[in-house]
């Protein structure tokens, strides 16, 4: 087995906000696998200031290399040493996924072309005005899920969006998922939460910043909204400190990024360790070009298909105006291939 890493700039069609900044650029490296006349690609896309294993390029590329040297030398996955590097570890499990299996990677309805997989509509965090319209757009395709990013502008704005869909739509209709990125203060977060509360939202994610175990499990007590886990997770890459935390805080939902919560074996650790503390869970996409939103739409169709019901937040390879080609198509609110 030999690799070539490839080092790529993706540009997005309009910049993505997030209440940490505002994307315009994503970077990527592709990992590529040969034996013999079988090859595999796999995308390792570390998000800045936000990955555990978000280093500086030179840094980030050396030791990619190292794991691909071992994995080309043992033909395996350093599994406790990539621990620490999940955007790492996802890409070298697609790529050898994808020189071992071909493009099915997991034999399931979705990969095979039979069925599709449910997803969320997105709202990037935007001016006011952006966002009601980018929330028009996704009801007018037909989206039943849709998620809106809050926590940049001001909340009495953000609240009035809320309510917008409301006025219009059932929760019967359309669920309504918000995630708040942590931008809310503690001191006010469940003043914010009783308030959005009124309107059937299914769930927040991550309403204060992570690393507060304490303040949050206290919110997950008293919030009347479900909260749901995402940054949370990051760097928790030990099984036994998985359970510790989740125990601690006992959130209603943890929502698992292969390239930020540890490739796709770390990500069934958490999957099966929430279920065991009766915590749901979905599976989303971190602004991954199609190489790896193929892989992780494949990997949720094994983990939780076939036949999925719960919408997923897997339909961000529409984002970039350089994206590579993959056989992925939105139809309505599912993505298929």
């Amino acid at each position: 087995m030999t690799y070539d890493i490839e080092k790529r700039m993706l540009h997005f069609k309009q910049p993505a906000g997030t209440s940490r900044g505002v994307y315009t650029t994503r970077k990527i490296w592709l990992v590529h696998l040969s034996e013999g006349d079988k090859t595999g690609v796999g995308e390792c896309a570390p998000l800045p200031d936000l990955s555990c294993d978000a280093l500086p390029d030179e840094t980030y590329e050396a030791k990619l290399h190292q794991f691909c040297q071992a994995l080309c030398e043992t033909g395996e996955i350093d599994d406790d040493g990539l621990r620490p590097y999940p955007s790492m570890r996802f890409g070298l499990e697609t790529a050898l996924l994808n020189l071992q299996k071909g493009d099915l990677l997991f034999d399931t309805p979705f990969a095979r072309g039979e069925e599709g997989i449910p997803i969320n509509g997105l709202v990037w965090m935007g001016r006011y005005d952006e966002m009601l319209q980018r929330m028009e757009e996704k009801l007018e395709k037909g989206f039943r899920c849709v998620k809106l990013k809050i926590g940049a502008i001001d909340f009495e704005q953000e609240l009035d969006l809320v309510k917008r869909i409301r006025d219009r739509f059932s929760f019967h209709e359309v669920e309504l998922r918000l995630d708040a990125n942590g931008a809310f203060k503690y001191e006010e977060a469940l003043y914010k939460l009783e308030l959005l509360s009124q309107y059937a939202i299914h769930s927040i994610e991550q309403p204060i910043r992570q690393g507060q175990w304490a303040y949050m499990a206290e919110l997950c007590r008293e919030s009347p909204l479900p909260i749901a886990l995402d940054e949370e997770l990051i760097g928790v890459n030990d099984p036994e400190m998985k359970s510790h935390m989740l125990n601690i805080i006992k959130p209603r939902y943890i929502i698992l990024k292969p390239s930020l919560h540890g490739g796709m074996m770390g990500c069934r650790e958490w999957i099966e360790t929430a279920k065991q503390q009766g915590i749901g869970s979905w599976i989303t996409s971190a602004l991954e070009s199609n190489i790896g939103l193929n892989a992780i739409a494949q990997f949720a169709s094994d983990v939780y298909g076939p036949h999925i019901t719960m919408p997923q937040g897997l339909g961000t390879g529409q984002l970039f105006t350089d994206n590579i080609p993959m056989p992925l198509v939105i139809r309505g609110d599912q993505l298929w291939r």
